[in-house]
């Protein structure tokens, strides 16, 4: 089987994200982007509020409440997001980092492998 490319890696990372956010939380992303570099795997995710969650960014105490369930949600399904990140790599992901902002609607996910990943791929 041939080697695939770091743009390939990405866009299955991203494709994989883009479904897990659908199936997990009932919507996707408006757009998503993956970046390998070196030993991490960014992800950034835009447009992933929902519209009653916009509506609420606009409320006294609404980004912090956004804020709070959407990490608790992250948080649930570690493992799994861990998973899917070492299913397309082949890598071990040593730790998992995420944000989320409720004005823009974007989150982001760093996954700190145990690899230089971008030094192994192909370009």
């Amino acid at each position: 089987m041939e080697q695939r490319s770091k743009g390939q890696v990405e866009a299955a990372i991203t494709t994989s994200m883009t479904q897990f956010e659908r199936d997990y939380l009932g919507r996707g992303p408006r757009e998503a982007r993956t970046f390998i570099i070196q030993d991490m795997v960014l992800v950034r995710l835009k447009g992933i509020l929902s519209p009653a969650e916009q509506q609420l960014s606009h409320e006294p105490g609404g980004v912090e409440m956004i804020k709070q369930m959407r990490s608790r949600l992250v948080e649930s399904c570690n493992d799994d997001l861990a998973g899917l990140v070492e299913a397309e790599t082949g890598c071990t992901v040593q730790s998992m980092h995420a944000d989320i902002s409720a004005r823009t609607g974007e989150r982001v996910f760093v996954f700190v492998l145990d690899t230089d990943l971008e030094a192994a791929l192909p370009t």
